[in-house]
């Protein structure tokens, strides 16, 4: 069991099934069921039941449809939180929706805040307007979706939060600036971050490579690996180490102070 100094997460990495919400369901209960009972927090990528599809006529689900219902079930059998995020219709409009659900089925929702204007998935789906913050085990948390990643205001720590995590389907081609940015965004915001990113070529002739990594509040490296193949890899999470590395350096203290309009 896990006290307010650590926490087992756990992220999955994995080649997306195009466009086949079952499929992909079936592959990451397959793949959570070879955690260990220690995982608190399970981590897939985004759209991560579709890959990174504008086809959301189709594929969209209501709030409650069936991939949160699926989430729901996994959080209790490992009784641990699950979040990653999917297509979603509401009041006639599509959001690339990301869940985090609790062990005891409780929901949060973040509905992705840049869209991404290259893919034209602003002209698809509606961006959020909010940033959440989600209290678990003693660890604030800050859950955002790829193209969040380039925009470093959205993701400043203004919320004291412990961990930054980064749910994508983010490109071969421009890996190095996620490798870059994920580093950069652990550095500047004195906090673990966590980027989870998916394998393979999706139906849109797009070339995945993973680089699913973790960072420390210092920027160290504390996993990566396997890169271009499918993996699912648990790490605990020490809160000591950042606490006491934010008390000795004190960055965060010296931090511009702004409010976004």
């Amino acid at each position: 069991m896990s006290t307010n100094e650590n926490l087992n997460i756990s992220i999955i990495q994995a080649n997306l099934k195009w466009e086949d919400s079952k499929a992909n369901r079936d592959l990451f209960s397959e793949k959570i069921k070879t955690l260990s009972d220690s995982v608190e927090l399970i981590i897939l990528p985004e759209m991560f039941t579709t890959g990174f599809s504008m086809n959301a006529e189709d594929l969209a689900e209501e709030n409650d449809g069936k991939t949160l219902q699926w989430m729901k079930k996994q959080a209790k059998l490992k009784n641990s939180a699950i979040t990653g995020s999917i297509i979603i219709t509401e009041n006639r409009q599509f959001y690339n929706r990301l869940f985090f659900v609790f062990p005891d089925g409780t929901v949060k929702k973040y509905d992705k805040r840049h869209t991404f204007t290259l893919a034209k998935e602003d002209k698809t789906y509606t961006a959020g307007e909010e940033r959440l913050i989600v209290n678990y085990k003693g660890w604030k948390i800050c859950p955002l979706i790829c193209y969040d990643l380039r925009f470093p205001v959205w993701a400043r720590n203004t919320d004291d939060y412990d961990l930054l995590v980064f749910v994508a389907n983010w490109p071969k081609k421009r890996v190095a600036a996620w490798d870059a940015l994920l580093k950069a965004r652990a550095i500047e915001n004195m906090s673990f971050c966590v980027g989870v990113n998916r394998v393979g070529k999706d139906g849109a002739a797009h070339i995945y490579n993973g680089h699913s990594a973790i960072y420390d509040c210092l920027g160290e490296l504390l996993i990566q690996e396997n890169i271009e193949t499918e993996f699912a890899k648990e790490i605990t999470l020490d809160k000591t180490h950042l606490e006491n590395t934010r008390n000795q350096l004190k960055f965060l203290q010296d931090r511009d102070r702004f409010t976004l309009i």
